[in-house]
């Protein structure tokens, strides 16, 4: 009877690690796959590296950000781009308005 216990264990074991591990990585790579699908003109990103831009161009496999106000435009494969950035994000520079 022991080995049953041991093979209960073990399937117990697995149970657990794929909660707590595997199923919230599948998560968020379905997450992160469907923000790089909904990339579209005129999105403000942040790239993985920490670039902000401005979609200017989408491709299957690039995206144009243009990066500085002068007109800078950056190719980046669309995998390289990890959050669109929201409309109610207030800047941080020490102008309040308010």
């Amino acid at each position: 009877m022991e080995g049953a216990g041991s093979f209960l264990f073990l399937g117990l074991l697995f149970a657990a690690m794929y909660f707590m591990l595997i199923r919230p990585q599948s998560k968020r790579q379905k997450a992160v796959a469907e923000l790089q699908r909904s990339l579209e003109v005129g999105s403000d990103v942040i790239t993985i590296g920490g670039i902000h831009g401005h979609v200017v161009t989408v491709t299957d496999a690039f995206v144009d950000l243009e990066v500085s106000g002068d007109g800078t435009v950056m190719r980046f494969k669309r995998s390289a781009v990890a959050d669109i950035v929201s409309d109610d994000i207030v800047s941080d520079d020490g102008d309040d308005d308010e």
